[in-house]
């Protein structure tokens, strides 16, 4: 099985699937896994190709969830080789999604042929959800299928999601969730003004200095389980003409919420606009709502996951919700357990992204090791 994924995974690589274009990755996964007796449906929304391949009839279903666009590869100069010509090199795959996530698709894709294979007439589902919009703005992607799944009443009790997870060596991360993330865009409107009278003027940045200092300064939460405590970071300001005697006349901000499931996107919204209040603020804010938190609490998908990747990294895997954020936020909704198996993560979004030859090979039969045993091994 590895050497098939290692070869898949050079295949998807050579098509440069920057998102939102699939570049033919999915219609290629699709033919072989039809071959292997999957009946797969495409679901096109938008600009963004999305793909459900399943094997079974009824039951419980496992999904293996991935994507097949990468993020743009930068300047091509500063690679040691051809971002979408895949090269390897002393034991090591490269090329822009090596890691994040073409191996594991590819692995996934070798594992679910490999079970279909053996276990024809299995109980329960095996299924594999892809999207061409992971790595942009994720709303023609998972989530719009997330949506069309719950109005048909598709049936998903477990998620795996290919994201890179382990640290440093296969195996030795289990994510169990992921934190919510909340995007503010912030307009603070003040007058403009000559900075020698500014008795004429009301400058936006003195104005809002304090509300910020009290966003940034309030301790939202103590954590949650395995979370950390939800975390507020400023990441942009802007204001003024570039002119240095020119009080502004609005000021904008950026800034980021990662939370954990104390609270929701709409508590803090409101808790963040009472305190732009409280400073009497003539402010306008925009919210994006990119995901809210979830969790998979102590299971069956967790007590196989942990007894698998024990045995690929030779100790028990650090569970985790660490992280950004990825598609199984749209899933777990539905009221799936999602976690995430995947490679080591050091050389994602990177130049000369790369994958362990290795790991790669090995990934399939990690992957199928779990498919067994939530299939096989249980009676729901």
């Amino acid at each position: 099985m590895g050497g098939q994924a290692l070869a898949l995974a050079c295949e998807l690589i050579a098509r440069a699937s920057v998102t939102p274009d699939d570049a033919g990755c999915q219609p290629l996964l699709a033919q072989r896994l039809e071959q292997a007796g999957f009946r797969c449906e495409h679901l096109r929304f938008g600009e963004v190709d999305n793909l459900w391949a399943v094997h079974g009839d009824d039951g419980p279903t496992l999904v293996l969830l991935g994507h097949t666009d990468v993020v743009p590869p930068g300047p091509r100069e500063a690679w040691a080789s051809d971002p979408f010509v895949p090269e390897v090199r002393d034991g090591v795959l490269y090329g822009r999604g090596a890691a994040d996530m073409k191996g594991s698709v590819a692995a996934f894709v070798v594992a679910a042929e490999q079970f279909a294979h053996a276990h024809p007439a299995h109980p329960g589902r095996i299924a594999i959800l892809l999207t061409s919009d992971e790595e942009g703005d994720a709303i023609d992607g998972v989530r719009k299928v997330a949506e069309a799944f719950h109005a048909r009443g598709e049936r998903m009790d477990w998620c795996v999601t290919g994201e890179p997870s382990s640290k440093a060596v296969l195996g030795d991360l289990l994510r169990v969730g992921r934190r919510g993330s909340l995007s503010a865009t912030l307009t603070v409107r003040g007058v403009q003004g000559h900075v020698a009278y500014p008795e004429k003027a009301r400058n936006p940045i003195h104005l809002a200095l304090p509300a910020l200092a009290a966003l940034t300064a309030r301790r939202w939460d103590e954590g949650y389980e395995t979370f950390p405590p939800t975390s507020l970071q400023v990441s942009n300001i802007h204001a003024g003409t570039g002119a240095n005697n020119v009080i502004p006349g609005e000021l904008q901000v950026l800034f980021n919420l990662r939370y954990n499931p104390t609270w929701t996107a709409s508590q803090l919204e409101h808790e963040c606009e009472a305190i732009l209040q409280a400073h009497a603020l003539d402010y306008s804010v925009h919210w994006h709502r990119s995901g809210e938190p979830f969790y998979t609490p102590e299971g069956p998908l967790r007590a196989a996951a942990r007894e698998v990747l024990a045995g690929f990294a030779g100790a028990m895997p650090e569970e985790s919700t660490g992280g950004g954020t990825s598609d199984a936020r749209f899933i777990a909704p539905l009221g799936t357990q999602c976690i995430e198996i995947g490679p080591v993560n050091a050389s994602i979004h990177k130049v000369d992204e790369h994958v362990r030859v290795a790991d790669l090979q090995a990934l399939p039969s990690l992957y199928l090791a779990l498919i067994e045993r939530m299939l096989l091994a249980r009676s729901v």
